[in-house]
């Protein structure tokens, strides 16, 4: 699938995003909560710089919960069966969803707290 056309490439990522939302709740739980910080953003119109950053958390959650749900299918497919590496794997990368995750909602706490002292509210 080397050197395709760009718009095929394309089609192949959003494609990727469409099997993420069918296939897996967490992708899902993660867009809701991407939804809720647009409206967090909207609400406390907080400055510029926040938009960045919020936007690259929540770009960061998104890819890492992509990768781990892609890689627990592939490894399911190639072992179904338990294995202890198999499941340190699994665990390893769950865990990384979980640490960008845990650094998205300090993101969220900065910005409540610098927008609550920026309107003179702390």
């Amino acid at each position: 699938m080397k050197n395709r056309p760009f718009q095929e490439r394309l089609g192949f990522a959003v494609n990727g995003l469409k099997a993420g939302w069918q296939r897996e709740r967490s992708f899902r739980t993660h867009c809701l909560f991407a939804a809720a910080a647009l409206v967090a953003l909207l609400v406390l119109r907080p400055a510029p710089i926040w938009w960045g950053l919020v936007a690259v958390v929540i770009a960061l959650v998104m890819a890492l919960e992509l990768i781990n749900s892609a890689m627990e299918s592939l490894i399911d497919l190639l072992h179904p069966g338990q294995h202890p590496e198999i499941k340190a794997i699994k665990d390893m990368v769950a865990g990384a969803v979980l640490t960008i995750s845990l650094a998205a909602l300090v993101v969220a706490l900065a910005m409540v707290v610098a927008s609550a002292v920026q309107r003179g509210l702390l």
